[in-house]
């Protein structure tokens, strides 16, 4: 089996981030918020004040990049961290890749001083929420409505929460 190697990217890693996040918004579309039209076009301005907003993690198998992750902090609460954005790619899906940057996320997270870390989940993606609880996230009562741009009226993501420790 091939190692899995996570890494934090900085501000002048803009140009890394973007390839494999304007890849995960053309393989998995229905995942994210935003479109790969409205990224693709985006200035590197953009994408480095976005690196600066949150930490950004990629895996590689191989020094292949395979996936990534953002952590940063937590709306619900002041001493939270939040990951979001979590995409592997669909040939590294069920090896270890989703498990590493989550793990990286959660000891980042630890790192910056937060108890816990969040995950919103779509409340009827089964697959996506078996891998949370399988990682010990644990169902919140927050709730919202489903941010994801092919999100049909009434969808629901629940936010799910890891407790941590420096």
């Amino acid at each position: 089996m091939s190692e899995i190697t996570v890494r934090t990217l900085g501000a002048d890693d803009w140009e890394t981030y973007r390839s494999i996040r304007l890849t995960a918004l053309q393989e998995s579309p229905e995942a994210f918020v935003a479109t790969h039209a409205q990224e693709e076009s985006a200035t590197e301005e953009f994408w480095r004040e976005r690196m600066e907003r949150s930490r950004r993690l990629i895996a590689y198998v191989d020094k292949q990049a395979v996936g990534i992750a953002s952590v940063g902090a937590a709306q619900e609460d002041d001493n939270a961290g939040e990951l979001f954005g979590l995409w592997v790619h669909p040939e590294a899906r069920g090896t270890g890749v989703a498990t590493a940057l989550v793990r990286a996320g959660a000891e980042a997270a630890a790192h910056a001083g937060r108890t816990q870390l969040y995950y919103w989940v779509g409340t009827d993606n089964g697959r996506a929420v078996a891998f949370a609880s399988g990682y010990g996230f644990r169902p919140t009562h927050h709730r919202r409505p489903m941010r994801v741009v092919s999100a049909e009226d009434g969808e629901e993501e629940i936010a799910m929460t890891l407790p941590i420790s420096a």
